[in-house]
Protein backbone atom coordinates (compact mmCIF):
# COMPACT_ATOMS: atom_id res chain seq x y z
CA UNK A 1 0.00 0.00 0.00
CA UNK A 2 3.09 2.55 0.82
CA UNK A 3 4.49 1.97 -2.49
CA UNK A 4 1.28 2.60 -4.47
CA UNK A 5 0.63 5.83 -2.40
CA UNK A 6 4.33 6.86 -3.23
CA UNK A 7 3.99 5.45 -7.06
CA UNK A 8 0.56 7.79 -7.29
CA UNK A 9 2.23 10.21 -5.64
CA UNK A 10 5.14 10.64 -8.18
CA UNK A 11 2.50 10.32 -11.67
CA UNK A 12 0.64 13.25 -10.07
CA UNK A 13 3.46 15.18 -9.26
CA UNK A 14 5.28 14.48 -12.46
CA UNK A 15 1.78 15.03 -14.49
CA UNK A 16 1.63 19.08 -12.85
CA UNK A 17 4.67 19.10 -13.69
CA UNK A 18 5.02 18.20 -17.58
CA UNK A 19 1.52 20.65 -17.51
CA UNK A 20 2.92 23.58 -16.15
CA UNK A 21 6.36 23.05 -18.16
CA UNK A 22 4.32 22.98 -22.02
CA UNK A 23 1.13 21.52 -22.71
CA UNK A 24 -0.06 25.65 -22.49
CA UNK A 25 -3.18 26.81 -23.54
CA UNK A 26 -4.18 24.86 -26.85
CA UNK A 27 -3.85 26.97 -30.25
CA UNK A 28 -4.93 26.39 -33.99
CA UNK A 29 -2.31 24.81 -35.16
CA UNK A 30 -0.13 26.91 -38.30
CA UNK A 31 -1.43 26.65 -42.13
CA UNK A 32 1.77 26.14 -42.69
CA UNK A 33 5.58 24.46 -42.65
CA UNK A 34 7.44 27.56 -43.07
CA UNK A 35 9.31 26.70 -46.76
CA UNK A 36 10.40 30.66 -48.16
CA UNK A 37 9.18 29.08 -51.52
CA UNK A 38 5.81 27.36 -50.28
CA UNK A 39 4.89 28.83 -46.84
CA UNK A 40 1.22 27.77 -47.17
CA UNK A 41 2.28 23.84 -47.87
CA UNK A 42 2.07 21.90 -44.79
CA UNK A 43 1.14 22.34 -41.26
CA UNK A 44 2.57 22.73 -37.77
CA UNK A 45 1.50 21.77 -34.55
CA UNK A 46 1.63 17.83 -35.10
CA UNK A 47 4.23 15.01 -36.38
CA UNK A 48 2.20 12.29 -39.09
CA UNK A 49 3.90 8.68 -37.97
CA UNK A 50 1.36 7.09 -40.38
CA UNK A 51 -0.91 7.17 -43.73
CA UNK A 52 -3.33 4.41 -43.56
CA UNK A 53 -5.55 4.80 -47.22
CA UNK A 54 -8.51 2.95 -48.52
CA UNK A 55 -9.30 3.89 -52.00
CA UNK A 56 -11.67 3.06 -54.49
CA UNK A 57 -11.43 4.61 -58.11
CA UNK A 58 -13.22 3.70 -61.02
CA UNK A 59 -11.16 4.38 -63.77
CA UNK A 60 -14.79 4.87 -66.26
CA UNK A 61 -16.34 7.84 -64.74
CA UNK A 62 -12.93 9.25 -62.64
CA UNK A 63 -14.70 8.88 -59.41
CA UNK A 64 -12.58 8.05 -56.15
CA UNK A 65 -13.73 7.30 -53.21
CA UNK A 66 -11.08 7.48 -49.73
CA UNK A 67 -11.15 6.72 -46.19
CA UNK A 68 -8.05 8.18 -45.29
CA UNK A 69 -6.76 6.75 -41.29
CA UNK A 70 -3.54 8.88 -40.29
CA UNK A 71 -2.00 8.07 -36.51
CA UNK A 72 0.38 11.36 -35.77
CA UNK A 73 1.59 12.82 -32.20
CA UNK A 74 0.86 16.80 -31.54
CA UNK A 75 3.74 18.86 -31.28
CA UNK A 76 2.15 21.68 -29.70
CA UNK A 77 -1.77 21.99 -27.56
CA UNK A 78 -4.22 21.88 -30.62
CA UNK A 79 -7.66 23.71 -30.75
CA UNK A 80 -7.45 22.82 -34.94
CA UNK A 81 -5.13 21.83 -37.06
CA UNK A 82 -4.79 21.84 -41.16
CA UNK A 83 -4.29 18.93 -43.35
CA UNK A 84 -4.05 19.66 -47.09
CA UNK A 85 -6.06 18.89 -49.79
CA UNK A 86 -6.70 19.95 -53.63
CA UNK A 87 -10.31 19.60 -54.63
CA UNK A 88 -12.50 16.87 -53.57
CA UNK A 89 -15.09 16.78 -51.51
CA UNK A 90 -14.77 15.61 -47.41
CA UNK A 91 -17.66 13.85 -46.40
CA UNK A 92 -16.68 13.17 -42.64
CA UNK A 93 -14.08 13.53 -40.36
CA UNK A 94 -13.39 11.67 -36.59
CA UNK A 95 -10.44 12.45 -34.28
CA UNK A 96 -9.74 9.78 -31.76
CA UNK A 97 -13.06 8.00 -33.14
CA UNK A 98 -14.84 11.20 -31.99
CA UNK A 99 -17.05 13.24 -34.82
CA UNK A 100 -14.77 16.54 -35.64
CA UNK A 101 -16.07 19.71 -37.11
CA UNK A 102 -14.33 20.70 -40.49
CA UNK A 103 -14.50 23.46 -42.90
CA UNK A 104 -11.79 24.13 -46.39
CA UNK A 105 -9.91 27.51 -46.67
CA UNK A 106 -8.37 28.98 -49.40
CA UNK A 107 -7.11 26.68 -52.60
CA UNK A 108 -6.30 23.60 -49.95
CA UNK A 109 -6.38 23.65 -46.78
CA UNK A 110 -8.97 21.26 -44.26
CA UNK A 111 -9.24 23.06 -41.49
CA UNK A 112 -9.89 20.45 -38.62
CA UNK A 113 -11.70 21.11 -34.94
CA UNK A 114 -11.45 18.13 -33.05
CA UNK A 115 -14.68 17.99 -30.14
CA UNK A 116 -11.84 17.56 -27.01
CA UNK A 117 -8.71 19.63 -27.77
CA UNK A 118 -5.35 18.01 -27.70
CA UNK A 119 -2.44 18.34 -25.44
CA UNK A 120 1.31 18.46 -26.42
CA UNK A 121 2.81 14.97 -27.10
CA UNK A 122 -0.53 13.22 -27.49
CA UNK A 123 -0.72 11.04 -30.23
CA UNK A 124 -4.07 10.73 -31.60
CA UNK A 125 -5.85 9.46 -34.87
CA UNK A 126 -7.56 11.11 -37.61
CA UNK A 127 -10.13 9.51 -39.81
CA UNK A 128 -11.33 11.34 -43.30
CA UNK A 129 -13.66 9.83 -45.35
CA UNK A 130 -14.18 11.77 -48.90
CA UNK A 131 -14.63 11.76 -52.83
CA UNK A 132 -14.53 13.21 -56.13
CA UNK A 133 -12.99 13.38 -59.52
CA UNK A 134 -9.12 14.07 -58.78
CA UNK A 135 -7.58 16.86 -60.82
CA UNK A 136 -3.72 17.90 -61.06
CA UNK A 137 -1.90 21.15 -60.28
CA UNK A 138 -0.40 22.95 -63.40
CA UNK A 139 3.00 24.09 -63.04
CA UNK A 140 4.04 26.80 -65.36
CA UNK A 141 7.89 25.15 -65.72
CA UNK A 142 6.43 21.20 -65.38
CA UNK A 143 3.23 21.13 -66.89
CA UNK A 144 0.64 19.02 -64.51
CA UNK A 145 1.53 17.58 -61.30
CA UNK A 146 -0.19 14.84 -58.75
CA UNK A 147 -3.25 13.03 -60.46
CA UNK A 148 -3.30 12.75 -64.15
CA UNK A 149 -5.09 10.41 -66.69
CA UNK A 150 -3.69 8.56 -69.31
CA UNK A 151 -4.82 8.69 -73.07
CA UNK A 152 -5.68 4.55 -72.47
CA UNK A 153 -8.26 5.00 -69.80
CA UNK A 154 -5.55 4.35 -66.50
CA UNK A 155 -4.06 7.03 -63.99
CA UNK A 156 -0.79 7.44 -62.19
CA UNK A 157 0.53 10.72 -59.38
CA UNK A 158 3.60 11.98 -59.92
CA UNK A 159 4.56 15.68 -59.18
CA UNK A 160 7.34 18.09 -57.62
CA UNK A 161 6.87 19.70 -55.08
CA UNK A 162 3.18 19.29 -55.66
CA UNK A 163 1.72 15.76 -55.67
CA UNK A 164 0.00 14.04 -53.11
CA UNK A 165 -2.63 16.80 -52.22
CA UNK A 166 -4.48 15.90 -55.60
CA UNK A 167 -5.51 12.01 -54.15
CA UNK A 168 -5.63 12.55 -49.96
CA UNK A 169 -5.73 14.49 -47.40
CA UNK A 170 -1.66 15.14 -46.34
CA UNK A 171 0.50 17.17 -44.30
CA UNK A 172 2.20 18.24 -47.78
CA UNK A 173 5.99 18.95 -46.64
CA UNK A 174 9.24 17.11 -47.00
CA UNK A 175 10.01 17.80 -43.22
CA UNK A 176 7.18 15.35 -41.91
CA UNK A 177 8.44 11.67 -43.16
CA UNK A 178 6.18 8.56 -42.40
CA UNK A 179 5.06 5.36 -43.51
CA UNK A 180 2.38 4.58 -45.98
CA UNK A 181 -0.35 1.87 -46.02
CA UNK A 182 -2.20 1.71 -49.17
CA UNK A 183 -5.47 -0.62 -50.14
CA UNK A 184 -6.50 0.46 -53.79
CA UNK A 185 -9.75 -1.15 -55.41
CA UNK A 186 -10.10 -1.19 -59.03
CA UNK A 187 -12.33 -3.19 -61.53
CA UNK A 188 -10.99 -6.43 -62.30
CA UNK A 189 -9.06 -5.55 -65.74
CA UNK A 190 -7.17 -2.97 -63.81
CA UNK A 191 -3.74 -3.72 -62.37
CA UNK A 192 -2.31 -1.21 -59.85
CA UNK A 193 1.16 -0.19 -58.37
CA UNK A 194 2.13 1.91 -55.93
CA UNK A 195 4.90 2.55 -53.14
CA UNK A 196 6.74 0.04 -51.33
CA UNK A 197 6.11 -3.56 -51.05
CA UNK A 198 2.83 -5.31 -52.42
CA UNK A 199 0.88 -7.17 -49.59
CA UNK A 200 -0.97 -8.86 -51.67
CA UNK A 201 -4.61 -8.52 -53.99
CA UNK A 202 -8.14 -9.49 -52.65
CA UNK A 203 -11.33 -9.81 -55.23
CA UNK A 204 -14.51 -8.82 -53.96
CA UNK A 205 -16.86 -5.74 -54.00
CA UNK A 206 -16.98 -5.71 -57.41
CA UNK A 207 -13.20 -5.25 -58.33
CA UNK A 208 -10.16 -6.17 -56.85
CA UNK A 209 -8.21 -4.40 -53.88
CA UNK A 210 -4.10 -4.28 -54.33
CA UNK A 211 -2.18 -3.53 -51.23
CA UNK A 212 1.08 -1.97 -50.67
CA UNK A 213 3.05 -0.58 -47.78
CA UNK A 214 5.62 1.67 -48.10
CA UNK A 215 7.64 1.04 -44.05
CA UNK A 216 10.34 3.25 -45.24
CA UNK A 217 9.06 6.65 -43.71
CA UNK A 218 8.35 8.75 -47.07
CA UNK A 219 7.99 12.75 -47.62
CA UNK A 220 4.29 13.03 -49.27
CA UNK A 221 5.47 14.11 -53.14
CA UNK A 222 7.46 10.81 -53.09
CA UNK A 223 4.16 8.97 -52.55
CA UNK A 224 2.41 7.40 -56.07
CA UNK A 225 -0.28 5.01 -57.27
CA UNK A 226 -0.52 4.11 -61.09
CA UNK A 227 -3.72 2.34 -62.68
CA UNK A 228 -3.06 0.83 -65.80
CA UNK A 229 -3.20 -2.36 -67.90
CA UNK A 230 0.34 -3.27 -66.50
CA UNK A 231 2.81 -6.04 -67.47
CA UNK A 232 4.80 -6.36 -64.23
CA UNK A 233 8.47 -8.40 -64.19
CA UNK A 234 9.29 -9.17 -60.32
CA UNK A 235 12.58 -10.48 -59.27
CA UNK A 236 14.69 -10.20 -56.22
CA UNK A 237 18.45 -8.33 -55.08
CA UNK A 238 21.23 -10.44 -54.04
CA UNK A 239 20.32 -8.79 -49.87
CA UNK A 240 16.55 -10.11 -50.84
CA UNK A 241 15.38 -6.49 -51.45
CA UNK A 242 12.04 -6.89 -53.66
CA UNK A 243 11.92 -5.34 -57.25
CA UNK A 244 8.78 -4.95 -59.05
CA UNK A 245 8.64 -2.99 -62.35
CA UNK A 246 5.42 -2.15 -64.40
CA UNK A 247 5.50 -1.32 -67.87
CA UNK A 248 2.03 0.23 -69.42
CA UNK A 249 0.93 -1.45 -72.91
CA UNK A 250 2.96 0.16 -76.11
CA UNK A 251 6.11 0.90 -73.96
CA UNK A 252 8.85 -0.70 -76.23
CA UNK A 253 11.64 -3.03 -75.55
CA UNK A 254 14.41 -0.46 -75.17
CA UNK A 255 12.57 0.40 -71.82
CA UNK A 256 12.71 -3.38 -70.53
CA UNK A 257 16.12 -4.02 -71.15
CA UNK A 258 16.96 -0.81 -69.91
CA UNK A 259 15.40 -1.59 -66.61
CA UNK A 260 16.72 -5.26 -66.87
CA UNK A 261 19.94 -3.72 -65.41
CA UNK A 262 18.67 -2.18 -62.15
CA UNK A 263 20.12 -4.56 -60.01
CA UNK A 264 23.77 -3.53 -62.00
CA UNK A 265 22.83 -0.63 -61.10
CA UNK A 266 22.11 -0.41 -57.68
CA UNK A 267 24.84 -2.27 -56.89
CA UNK A 268 26.88 0.46 -58.54
CA UNK A 269 25.14 3.11 -56.66
CA UNK A 270 25.61 1.32 -53.58
CA UNK A 271 29.25 1.47 -53.92
CA UNK A 272 29.45 5.17 -54.36
CA UNK A 273 26.82 6.31 -51.41
CA UNK A 274 26.42 3.13 -49.42
CA UNK A 275 23.94 0.77 -48.73
CA UNK A 276 20.79 0.77 -50.43
CA UNK A 277 18.21 3.31 -48.25
CA UNK A 278 15.03 1.94 -49.10
CA UNK A 279 12.97 -1.27 -48.81
CA UNK A 280 11.83 -2.35 -52.36
CA UNK A 281 12.60 -1.54 -55.61
CA UNK A 282 11.52 -1.10 -59.00
CA UNK A 283 9.96 1.45 -61.83
CA UNK A 284 6.84 2.54 -63.40
CA UNK A 285 6.84 3.09 -66.95
CA UNK A 286 4.18 5.29 -68.66
CA UNK A 287 3.36 5.51 -72.15
CA UNK A 288 2.79 8.72 -71.55
CA UNK A 289 4.95 12.00 -72.41
CA UNK A 290 4.93 14.41 -69.54
CA UNK A 291 7.61 16.94 -68.47
CA UNK A 292 9.33 14.93 -66.14
CA UNK A 293 10.57 11.31 -64.81
CA UNK A 294 10.44 11.45 -60.84
CA UNK A 295 11.93 9.91 -58.41
CA UNK A 296 8.98 8.76 -56.43
CA UNK A 297 9.85 6.54 -53.58
CA UNK A 298 11.51 2.57 -53.59
CA UNK A 299 9.70 2.95 -57.58
CA UNK A 300 10.45 5.94 -59.59
CA UNK A 301 7.87 6.86 -62.58
CA UNK A 302 9.47 7.60 -66.05
CA UNK A 303 7.91 9.35 -69.08
CA UNK A 304 7.74 8.00 -72.27
CA UNK A 305 10.53 9.07 -74.30
CA UNK A 306 13.29 8.76 -71.57
CA UNK A 307 12.30 5.73 -70.26
CA UNK A 308 14.92 3.58 -72.15
CA UNK A 309 17.55 4.92 -70.78
CA UNK A 310 20.23 4.39 -68.64
CA UNK A 311 21.32 7.94 -67.62
CA UNK A 312 17.76 8.39 -66.16
CA UNK A 313 17.31 5.08 -64.58
CA UNK A 314 20.45 6.17 -62.69
CA UNK A 315 19.88 9.45 -61.92
CA UNK A 316 15.84 8.31 -60.62
CA UNK A 317 17.70 5.70 -58.39
CA UNK A 318 20.43 7.94 -57.21
CA UNK A 319 17.51 10.11 -55.73
CA UNK A 320 16.72 7.16 -53.16
CA UNK A 321 19.60 8.09 -51.46
CA UNK A 322 19.85 12.02 -52.06
CA UNK A 323 16.29 13.06 -52.49
CA UNK A 324 14.07 10.68 -51.35
CA UNK A 325 16.16 9.12 -47.85
CA UNK A 326 17.46 12.15 -46.99
CA UNK A 327 15.15 14.80 -48.38
CA UNK A 328 15.89 18.78 -48.25
CA UNK A 329 15.04 20.81 -45.39
CA UNK A 330 13.58 23.86 -47.52
CA UNK A 331 12.80 23.80 -51.51
CA UNK A 332 15.97 26.32 -51.44
CA UNK A 333 18.17 23.15 -50.69
CA UNK A 334 17.00 21.46 -53.47
CA UNK A 335 20.78 21.09 -55.21
CA UNK A 336 20.97 17.91 -52.25
CA UNK A 337 18.99 16.08 -54.79
CA UNK A 338 19.61 17.01 -57.69
CA UNK A 339 22.93 18.31 -58.41
CA UNK A 340 23.58 14.63 -56.73
CA UNK A 341 21.82 12.42 -59.09
CA UNK A 342 23.08 14.33 -61.79
CA UNK A 343 26.39 13.67 -60.95
CA UNK A 344 25.75 10.02 -60.46
CA UNK A 345 25.40 10.00 -64.54
CA UNK A 346 28.81 11.15 -64.38
CA UNK A 347 29.94 8.83 -62.22
CA UNK A 348 28.28 6.01 -64.05
CA UNK A 349 29.67 6.76 -67.34
CA UNK A 350 32.85 7.24 -66.13
CA UNK A 351 32.88 3.43 -64.74
CA UNK A 352 31.02 1.50 -67.40
CA UNK A 353 31.67 3.89 -70.20
CA UNK A 354 35.40 4.56 -69.64
CA UNK A 355 34.79 8.61 -69.94
CA UNK A 356 37.36 10.77 -68.60
CA UNK A 357 34.95 13.19 -66.33
CA UNK A 358 38.02 16.22 -66.49
CA UNK A 359 37.79 16.45 -70.14
CA UNK A 360 34.46 16.23 -69.85
CA UNK A 361 34.24 19.04 -66.97
CA UNK A 362 36.80 20.98 -69.26
CA UNK A 363 34.57 21.30 -72.52
CA UNK A 364 31.35 21.87 -70.36
CA UNK A 365 33.42 24.69 -68.72
CA UNK A 366 34.73 26.33 -72.20
CA UNK A 367 31.22 25.99 -73.52
CA UNK A 368 28.87 27.57 -70.80
CA UNK A 369 27.94 30.91 -71.69
CA UNK A 370 27.41 33.86 -68.77
CA UNK A 371 23.92 33.26 -68.09
CA UNK A 372 25.06 29.86 -67.04
CA UNK A 373 27.01 30.88 -64.68
CA UNK A 374 24.64 32.95 -63.24
CA UNK A 375 22.16 30.29 -62.57
CA UNK A 376 22.22 29.63 -59.20
CA UNK A 377 22.33 26.48 -57.04
CA UNK A 378 20.98 27.43 -53.83
CA UNK A 379 18.29 29.86 -52.94
CA UNK A 380 17.22 30.12 -57.13
CA UNK A 381 13.54 30.68 -56.00
CA UNK A 382 10.19 29.70 -56.28
CA UNK A 383 9.59 27.98 -59.52
CA UNK A 384 13.17 28.15 -60.69
CA UNK A 385 14.15 24.98 -58.78
CA UNK A 386 14.25 22.55 -61.20
CA UNK A 387 17.05 24.36 -63.56
CA UNK A 388 20.26 24.70 -63.31
CA UNK A 389 20.97 22.15 -60.98
CA UNK A 390 20.63 19.40 -63.34
CA UNK A 391 23.27 21.09 -65.42
CA UNK A 392 25.92 23.44 -63.11
CA UNK A 393 25.52 20.72 -60.62
CA UNK A 394 27.50 18.44 -61.57
CA UNK A 395 30.07 20.66 -62.39
CA UNK A 396 30.27 22.14 -58.91
CA UNK A 397 30.66 18.48 -57.41
CA UNK A 398 33.30 17.76 -59.76
CA UNK A 399 34.62 20.63 -58.87
CA UNK A 400 34.58 19.46 -55.34
CA UNK A 401 36.08 16.60 -55.82
CA UNK A 402 39.14 17.48 -57.20
CA UNK A 403 38.87 21.00 -54.60
CA UNK A 404 39.28 18.59 -51.44
CA UNK A 405 40.52 15.47 -53.13
CA UNK A 406 39.11 11.89 -53.76
CA UNK A 407 39.40 10.23 -50.69
CA UNK A 408 37.93 12.85 -48.54
CA UNK A 409 35.33 13.20 -51.82
CA UNK A 410 33.99 9.80 -51.87
CA UNK A 411 33.79 9.47 -47.94
CA UNK A 412 31.28 12.23 -47.86
CA UNK A 413 29.45 10.87 -50.69
CA UNK A 414 29.09 7.31 -49.02
CA UNK A 415 28.68 8.76 -45.56
CA UNK A 416 26.28 11.54 -45.72
CA UNK A 417 23.45 9.50 -46.44
CA UNK A 418 23.85 6.91 -43.66
CA UNK A 419 24.35 9.27 -41.23
CA UNK A 420 21.15 11.50 -42.47
CA UNK A 421 19.04 8.51 -42.80
CA UNK A 422 15.08 9.14 -43.21
CA UNK A 423 15.42 12.56 -41.82
CA UNK A 424 15.92 16.66 -44.04
CA UNK A 425 18.90 18.14 -44.09
CA UNK A 426 19.83 21.73 -45.81
CA UNK A 427 22.81 22.80 -47.75
CA UNK A 428 24.78 24.30 -44.83
CA UNK A 429 24.59 21.12 -43.13
CA UNK A 430 26.06 19.48 -46.10
CA UNK A 431 28.84 22.00 -46.31
CA UNK A 432 29.95 21.89 -42.42
CA UNK A 433 29.88 17.83 -42.78
CA UNK A 434 32.27 18.38 -45.75
CA UNK A 435 34.26 20.51 -44.31
CA UNK A 436 34.77 18.27 -41.03
CA UNK A 437 35.76 15.84 -43.69
CA UNK A 438 38.26 17.52 -45.27
CA UNK A 439 40.05 19.74 -42.42
CA UNK A 440 39.48 22.68 -44.01
CA UNK A 441 36.75 25.59 -44.32
CA UNK A 442 34.95 25.57 -47.89
CA UNK A 443 33.45 28.96 -47.59
CA UNK A 444 35.38 30.40 -50.49
CA UNK A 445 34.46 27.34 -52.85
CA UNK A 446 30.56 26.83 -51.34
CA UNK A 447 30.45 30.97 -51.87
CA UNK A 448 31.81 30.43 -55.23
CA UNK A 449 29.87 27.93 -56.80
CA UNK A 450 26.86 27.40 -54.60
CA UNK A 451 24.97 30.72 -52.69
CA UNK A 452 26.66 32.87 -55.22
CA UNK A 453 26.30 33.38 -58.91
CA UNK A 454 29.15 34.49 -61.70
CA UNK A 455 32.14 32.49 -63.06
CA UNK A 456 34.08 31.17 -59.83
CA UNK A 457 37.79 32.37 -59.49
CA UNK A 458 39.74 30.29 -60.95
CA UNK A 459 40.97 28.60 -57.62
CA UNK A 460 37.93 27.12 -57.62
CA UNK A 461 37.04 26.46 -60.77
CA UNK A 462 39.84 24.67 -61.76
CA UNK A 463 41.34 22.79 -58.92
CA UNK A 464 43.12 19.74 -58.32
CA UNK A 465 43.87 17.67 -61.39
CA UNK A 466 41.65 20.45 -63.69
CA UNK A 467 42.99 22.37 -66.08
CA UNK A 468 41.94 25.90 -67.91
Amino acid sequence: MVAAAVLSCLCLGSGVAVAGDGWGQPKPGSDGAGDSYYPQDGNGGYDVADYNLKVGYDPASHQLTGNQNIAARATQSLSSFNLDLHGLTVDSVRVDRRAAAFSRSGDHELVITPSRSLRRGQNFTVEIAYHGVPAPISDPSLGNNGWQYTKAGGAFVAGEPKSATTWYPVNDTPLDKATFHLAFTVPDVWGVIANGRERGTFKGNGGTTHVWAEETPIAPYMTTVAVDKWTFDRRTRADGTPIVSAFAPGVPDSAKQAEARLPEILDFLESKFGKYPIDAAGGIFLNEEIGFSLETMSRPIYSAGWAGTIPVIVHENAHQWYGDSVAVQHWRDVCLNECFASYAEWLWDEAKEGVDLNTEYADAVKKAPTKFWNGKLYGMGPGNEFSYVYSKGPLMLHALRNYIGQHAFDFVLKTWPTLRRDGNASMQDFQRYTEFVAHRSLKGFFDAWVYGAGRPADQYLFPGGLKP
